[in-house]
């Protein structure tokens, strides 16, 4: 994700263009999920009352999406997980991680040497749905200087759906409003996740022309709330 800035554009409708983009993978092919069925959220690796924090900023997106979190996913337990660490071999003292992530040795050692700080992992249910994110993060330089807040809103941001590889590289979705240091998905963005959601759409998609779908429903949600303001 590119850095977060206090720009709040796009505040208007993405194009249709832009969405496609947004869902595209980095073979050029379009694929869209969403989640499939109510999320059920557990961190590891920071002390409660950052805890309290983060999932507020987390719920905060949920709320975007018109969904909140669940105690208890019925089949899973959990079915977003979310690691912190200050190194990646410290995730070799979590039990069982590498049942969750397949080849996690090789995942491990190709971390540290591209020095990643994050990694997210999506498993997909029989409609292509979200079934379950692993989100692995490791506490560095960047996000030492993040809030609690904008940490919580970018990682829920980029874990309610799957977004293409470099659906971010040139603007990030988020931006920290200037009055009250507070992050937010921005309005473009926000309606994306939004219209993503709706019902008359399906909880996954390959085909290209969903993104028009996926747009014209996202410059509705805009328009209307541009409309209530203005009353």
């Amino acid at each position: 994700m590119s850095e977060t800035t206090t720009d709040l554009p796009p505040g208007k409708a993405l194009s249709a263009g832009r969405v496609e983009e947004l869902f595209t993978t980095s073979e050029g092919t379009y694929r869209f999920c969403r989640w499939g069925r109510p999320i059920a959220p557990v961190v590891f690796g920071i002390d409660d009352e950052t805890l309290g924090h983060f999932k507020d900023a987390m719920a905060m997106v949920l709320e975007v999406a018109e969904m909140e979190f669940v105690d208890t996913d019925p089949e899973l337990g959990a079915n977003l997980m979310i690691f912190f660490c200050s190194d990646w071999d410290e995730l070799d003292m979590v039990p069982n991680l590498d049942q969750l992530l397949p080849d996690f040795d090789i995942l491990r050692n190709s971390l540290k040497r591209t020095g990643a700080s994050q990694y997210r992992s999506f498993s997909f249910d029989e409609n292509g749905a979200i079934r379950v994110c692993i989100v692995l993060l490791r506490f560095d330089e960047h996000m030492a200087e993040t809030t609690v807040q904008t940490m919580g809103v970018a990682q829920m941001t980029q874990a309610i759906l799957v977004w293409g590889d470099d659906a971010f590289e040139d603007e990030s979705p988020i931006a920290i409003l200037p009055e009250n240091g507070m992050c937010i998905v921005k309005p473009g963005y926000a309606a994306v996740i939004r219209a993503a959601y709706d019902p008359a759409l399906p909880p996954s998609s390959m085909d290209a022309s969903h993104a028009m779908r996926l747009a014209a429903r996202a410059k509705l949600l805009l328009k209307d709330a541009d409309d209530d303001a203005s009353v």
